[in-house]
């Protein structure tokens, strides 16, 4: 009979006879296929070896890692985590275990205390950790152990998986509150029946029998459904924190313990029914937070599944299917009919309709052919195309956009920094009224029975969960809604400064305008050569520059200038052999010797000249983006005061101005000059808005910086919140987003102030059982919830 053996990879079954076998180590392995002794030789090369150690039969795996050694293998680091130019290192994190903003106020404040770690910012809403550390003073596995050892577990973020934090834990809360519901449902007909004997009569072996009946199922409802609850508060007193979820735990636990007491040595009836009930109400109140946090953030998950995680790969010896990770710039890419594009690049072969919505909000679809643009994050939708990569997926027009939209739910706002403070230390305050409270009501009110009710019955109705929960939600909610709509606020914080503004600089050409100039006029003057303007041209991206290489032939050879020099709203100057070239604005080419007669007409003007003579003169006109004028009337109507920054020229720039309803234009700008503008307004709040590389350092000088989605990528990365759908539109939706969330920011902390004002002072006074106390503070964390999903609503 053929003997029995487990395969040393997956563990299961199979005859000796079959099998394959591998000396590893002086010890015989055996295998029940290549694949199987392949994952075994390929996860003890990578120090995977712990794996089978935590393993009996395979089941497919998970992104978890069980072993804190692992997070420092050359594979992880490579895969999930980033080294920075100054020798940092940086990864993200999801961190199992946390229910309440008071858990990640814990994290934070332990990894911040912990030395080499630079950065840890975690957010409530998506459990995604950002942690910076410097690996020659702490190694990553070291900090998984610091974060276990305060009651949490963390592994590494990934944006493809189906299994979001929120959907683990809304599940996990599902299964305790189906615990919890069940069991107080029927405490309840059991103290129906306890009630009911009060008043009529019952024996002795009755009542015990009833209460040790309620007993039975509170104890699992006190120690499995609550066990969220004393889980984070054992973590918090370990290092040294009270939260909320402490007051829940002593509440209920005070009360167990004492309605034992009652049971076994007194006639009085117990108080199981109030346990069940402050679990499963604070429990299912905390479940509605669960679900409301996963659909609000889910834009990011949407977002992320826009991008393939293969792609087909064009090679020498014909067609292999790779990973997005492994192609490279230069390298090309089959893409056929409703595949998703990963990669910013250039169409080399065929024509196709690309629906670009995702990332333009553009709902008519774009036909590209070959030498045409294609980006990140948009779809092939009817043909075969190939396309050369210009970018890695990394630095990917999608990429970038998904990292600025993580990055700004990572981010807290100052005053959701100031509410989790708040937080903290209110509980503390709370347990000393509770204590005093009790001290009251046995020295100087009532018996012990009713002074102990009353205490706990602070305790549960104070705890602070609205208050936690006041930025954060309103928050989350504000960035999502944004998204949705096509505007990315790279931190949450810029909500808060946003809905703070009083002034906001707008630049004209690409943002009032819609930055693609028509020529309406020209003049050719003597020793104008079209070939040699359209070499000029060609390696300016300004769209008056562009608009004028339009009207030239097709370049076949191309120049090489001795000099070639592009002025930021300005102009271009080159030489060639003998030659000397300019061409912008007409104060530039005064400056480098060229007459200009004075300007007779508002139009934007384009000259040309050879060897100090005008060639050419150009006149443009840039049509005004529809709904600039509504823009300016809106943030007038906030009191914002609008400003025009422009390099244009005064009679250009004030016929759009007049046209939009702008008062105040500063013409004629360099990008230093317009910086320097922002900077003399700074005791102001100040916006910019811009499109450009000359708006760049503007951008930057402002308190908030907004750039165009389609405006150049060094403006994009410069600013603080990008629109996406490359419209007015957009912007006005920034401004009422930002002021409506900001408004419910502070309605929220309103709310769970005078919640707290109300409520604490009537428990105090025994006028709240703390049934209806754990019913109130339930009651006052959805209102919170409640009102911040508002936001999608309001008008603005």
């Amino acid at each position: 009979m053929s003997k029995k053996i487990a395969c040393d990879h997956c563990h299961l079954v199979f005859d000796e006879g079959v099998m394959l076998t591998q000396g590893v180590d002086t010890t015989l392995r055996h295998f029940c296929c290549k694949g199987c002794q392949g994952v075994y030789n390929l996860l003890q090369d990578e120090g995977l070896g712990h794996f089978y150690e935590r393993t009996q039969t395979l089941t497919p795996q998970t992104k978890k890692f069980l072993d804190s050694a692992q997070f420092d293998t050359p594979s992880f680091r490579e895969m999930f985590v980033t080294t920075k130019p100054n020798g940092l290192q940086e990864i993200a994190l999801i961190i199992e275990g946390i229910h309440c903003a008071a858990c990640v106020w814990l994290n934070e404040k332990v990894l911040y205390e912990t030395q080499g770690i630079i950065e840890a910012s975690i957010n409530f809403s998506t459990h995604k950790a950002k942690i910076s550390w410097d690996p020659a003073v702490i190694a990553l596995s070291r900090i998984i152990d610091i974060i276990r050892s305060i009651g949490y577990d963390a592994y590494a973020y990934d944006p493809k998986s189906s299994e979001t934090p929120t959907n683990t834990l809304k599940k996990s809360f599902h299964m305790r509150l189906i615990v919890g519901v069940f069991a107080s449902m029927n405490i309840m007909w059991v103290a129906v029946a306890q009630y009911a004997g009060f008043f009529t009569g019952m024996n002795e072996n009755v009542r015990m029998i009833l209460s040790i009946a309620q007993f039975l199922l509170a104890t699992p409802v006190l120690f499995y459904s609550g066990f969220v609850f004393f889980k984070s508060a054992y973590y918090g007193l370990k290092n040294n924190f009270v939260n909320m979820d402490l007051l829940v735990a002593t509440g209920a636990m005070l009360t167990y313990g004492y309605s034992i007491y009652l049971m076994l040595f007194t006639t009085h009836e117990p108080y199981f029914d109030s346990v069940a009930m402050i679990i499963t109400f604070v429990l299912f109140g905390k479940y509605l937070e669960v679900a409301s946090k996963k659909s609000a953030s889910e834009v990011l998950d949407k977002l992320n599944k826009h991008i393939p995680l293969q792609v087909r790969k064009i090679t020498p010896q014909g067609i292999a299917t790779t990973t997005i990770h492994d192609i490279n710039v230069d390298d090309f890419i089959e893409v056929l009919a409703g595949d998703r594009i990963a990669f910013d690049g250039v169409i080399t072969q065929g024509e196709a309709y690309i629906d670009t919505a995702t990332l333009t909000g553009e709902s008519e679809p774009v036909a590209k052919t070959v030498g045409d643009v294609l980006q990140s994050g948009t779809t092939c939708l009817n043909a075969r195309i190939v396309m050369r990569v210009e970018k890695r997926y990394e630095q990917s027009t999608f990429a970038k956009l998904l990292h600025v939209l993580e990055e700004a739910l990572n981010k807290k706002p100052l005053i959701e920094q100031l509410a989790n403070r708040l937080s903290g230390m209110f509980s503390n305050i709370v347990l000393l009224l509770a204590l005093a409270t009790f001290a009251v009501w046995w020295g100087f009110v009532s018996d012990f029975d009713t002074a102990f009710m009353v205490g706990i019955s602070v305790i549960i109705i104070a705890c602070p969960c609205a208050l936690a929960l006041a930025t954060p939600i309103a928050s989350l909610v504000g960035v999502s809604l944004g998204a949705k709509k096509g505007v990315l606020f790279k931190e949450a914080k810029f909500l808060e400064t946003l809905a703070l503004a009083q002034k906001v600089f707008l630049d004209k050409t690409g943002t009032l305008t819609q930055g693609k100039p028509h020529i309406v006029q020209e003049q050719i003057f003597a020793g104008f050569d079209p070939l040699e303007v359209a070499r000029l041209l060609e390696t300016s991206t300004h769209p008056i520059s562009q608009a004028v290489r339009t009207t030239l032939p097709a370049i076949v050879e191309h120049t090489h200038f001795d000099s070639h020099e592009i002025v930021l709203a300005r102009g271009i100057k080159a030489t060639h052999h003998a030659d000397f070239f300019c061409a912008g604005n007409a104060e530039f080419l005064r400056q480098e010797g060229v007459e200009i007669d004075a300007l007779t007409t508002s139009y934007i003007h384009f000259y040309i000249a050879k060897n100090g003579k005008l060639i050419a003169h150009y006149e443009l006109e840039d049509p005004i983006r529809e709904g600039a004028g509504a823009l300016v009337t809106y943030l007038k109507s906030r009191n914002i005061d609008v400003v025009m920054l422009t390099g244009d020229h005064d009679a250009s720039a004030r016929r759009v101005a007049e046209m939009v309803g702008i008062d105040h234009v500063y013409s004629a700008l360099t990008p230093l000059e317009k910086s320097q503008i922002i900077a003399r307004h700074k005791k102001a709040t100040c916006v910019m808005v811009g499109d450009g590389m000359n708006d760049t350092v503007a951008l930057a000088t402002a308190d908030i910086g907004i750039s165009m989605g389609a405006g150049a990528s060094v403006a994009i990365d410069t600013s603080d919140i990008v629109l996406l759908h490359d419209d007015i539109q957009s912007l006005q939706a920034a401004f009422k987003i930002s002021k409506n969330s900001y408004a419910l920011i502070k309605q929220n902390l309103v709310i769970s102030l005078v919640y707290n004002a109300i409520t604490i002072p009537l428990a105090m006074a025994g006028w709240i059982i703390p049934l209806f106390a754990a019913l109130s503070m339930s009651f006052s964390s959805l209102l919170v919830v409640a009102n911040s999903l508002r936001v999608q609503w309001m008008k603005g």
